[in-house]
């Protein structure tokens, strides 16, 4: 049975803790940035893969489920059909979609399906959750580019869902930013080493 939905988003801190900047920007920034959301397993290690580059804020939460502003736990039941994803807000005159690309695609191994690592669950499956046509046809594009790459050196087929941007839940405040509050805290994601081809991989 599906989880009800919660009536109120999950209240986070005011600023990103490494960046410093809003983790909600007001509507006179947003209109500056673009907005990509991505999911590649437990997102406490994916959301440090992009605050570490020249990007404008990310936050941690949930999306493609059915369950509005879900906690944590419920999440890990399986029952609200959410992925752990990660939102990167940014500028497309400092970093590319495709370097973003590059870099979600080069830091999993998106051919393991409901899972990552050691990770287990729908919850941990691999996303790339568009906003744009442009970004659709960039991710489809990289896809099949990966794809070339990864059965030359032996991997299966990749299991990445493609689809337009669902709504995004934040996650609780303790899960944001959570490897800056915890610098011996758990990561679990491991690349296959392979990189994304130079015709799909952005270099702005």
């Amino acid at each position: 049975m599906a989880i009800s939905d919660r009536n109120q988003p999950i209240e986070v801190a005011p600023r990103h803790v490494v960046l410093g900047t809003p983790m909600q920007p007001p509507a006179e920034i947003l209109e500056g940035l673009e907005a990509a959301m991505f999911g590649m397993g437990c997102f406490w290690g994916v959301e440090k893969k992009f605050w570490e580059a020249p990007v404008y804020t990310t936050a941690v939460g949930f999306a493609a489920g059915t369950t509005a502003n879900p906690s944590y736990p419920e999440v890990c039941t399986g029952e609200t059909g959410h992925a752990e994803v990660v939102r990167v807000l940014f500028h497309p005159e400092k970093i590319s979609y495709e370097a973003l690309l590059k870099i979600f695609w080069e830091s999993h191994d998106p051919t393991q399906g409901m899972r990552q690592g050691n990770d287990t669950g729908s919850q941990y499956r691999s996303g790339i959750y568009t906003y744009t046509d442009a970004q659709m046809r960039a991710a489809e594009v990289s896809r099949d580019a990966y794809q070339e790459a990864l059965a030359a050196a032996g991997y299966g087929k990749i299991t990445t869902e493609i689809r337009r941007a669902p709504a995004f839940h934040f996650a609780e405040d303790y899960h944001q930013q959570y490897l800056a509050k915890n610098p011996s805290g758990y990561c679990g994601l491991v690349g296959t080493g392979l990189a994304l081809p130079a015709r799909a991989a952005g270099t702005r």
